[in-house]
């Protein structure tokens, strides 16, 4: 008789979350502010966006089919072959994800916006919504997850006061709103369909939400490029067009192979059974410090600034509220068998 195969903690995730979202910031920031060779100046997110969704795409199919995740999704026979498709509530949920996936990486591309500002703004706002769904949909946030949230709306607030207030460029602004516009309408759906603790649901939401989300946010980007508004249009042709023969692609093709691993243990970590409120500042407060290290190692590297004393106060903030959250459940199960002993 084999042992039974032990599950990662939650924790663990959180690790390999980390992991892969260090790099994933730094080659980003690298290639959109450090002067492109051929063009003299920095590629912007636009330029390199397009091409980072299509790898995207193509690197997370791959892996439902290799992996054999798509047999846990609904499908349909096409010629012969089961086709997966999603349900009417991943089609919702891949439509929050499709905003998700191309405004995170414009975030870290603003002129004059930091990479822990813009990310403390956007995990801020996510923060503050996951207890509104759990209370929504009738479920019992316990308190290390309201001290968590506290914990981290702490470090928010210190940031942006010693920042000056909310001033950032009009497209920064756009893309906070989708960014949680987006997760307002994902983590609805995973707490109404998904959080259910079996590892096969988690494919199962993985596969059918993706299948959909990647294409729609690719669709969205060339209808920009198509629709001819001005410079940005520009910037995306040449992120459609004639990025494939630049020489940064190898860099675009990293980005996408470190997208598509931190977008699976994302929907790991969110779909754990336990509250919104204690899984999403887990998930956030991880790629805020990973954002924090990036700019310490960028500003090391490349010259780039460094975070302020304020930014690096939040991060020990953000520190602290992953601890809790990883402490404060054991002790209170400790706690209970003790109780009943």
């Amino acid at each position: 008789m084999t042992a039974p195969r032990r599950r990662i903690p939650i924790e663990g995730y959180i690790l390999l979350y980390f992991l892969a979202y260090l790099p994933n910031i730094l080659v980003t920031a690298v290639l959109t502010r450090v002067p492109h060779p051929g063009l003299g100046r920095p590629l912007t997110g636009l330029e390199t966006l397009p091409a980072t969704l299509i790898l995207n795409l193509a690197l997370t199919y791959a892996f439902i089919w290799v992996s054999g995740w798509h047999r846990d999704a609904h499908g349909v026979r096409i010629l012969g072959l089961r086709v997966p498709v999603p349900t009417r509530f991943t089609l919702l949920s891949g439509v929050g994800t499709a905003c998700i996936i191309f405004t995170v990486p414009l975030s870290y591309t603003f002129e004059g916006v930091s990479i822990p500002f813009i990310q403390l703004l956007m995990r801020g706002d996510v923060l503050l919504i996951a207890p509104i769904i759990d209370l929504m949909f009738g479920r019992r946030v316990r308190w290390w997850s309201w001290a968590a949230i506290g914990i981290v709306g702490i470090a928010l607030l210190t940031t942006l006061y010693s920042r000056g207030g909310f001033a950032m460029p009009p497209l920064a602004i756009v893309t906070v709103i989708l960014y949680t516009l987006g997760y307002f309408i994902r983590l609805s759906v995973m707490t109404a369909v998904g959080k259910t603790g079996d590892p096969a649901d988690v494919r199962r939401y993985f596969v059918e939400e993706k299948i959909f989300a990647l294409p729609m946010s690719i669709v969205i980007l060339a209808g920009l490029s198509a629709a001819g508004l001005g410079d940005q249009a520009n910037e995306l042709r040449f992120g459609f067009v004639d990025i494939w023969f630049d020489a940064s692609l190898p860099w675009l093709i990293f980005i996408a192979v470190t997208l598509t691993i931190v977008s699976i243990f994302s929907v790991i970590i969110l779909l754990d059974p336990r509250e919104n409120a204690y899984c999403v500042p887990l998930e956030r407060a991880s790629s805020l410090v990973a954002g924090v290290v990036a700019a310490l190692i960028l500003a090391a590297g490349w010259g780039m600034r460094a975070p302020s004393g304020a930014e690096l106060a939040g991060a020990g903030l953000l520190i602290a509220a992953i601890v809790l959250l990883s402490l404060a459940p054991r002790w209170q199960a400790r706690r209970s068998a003790a109780r009943a002993t």
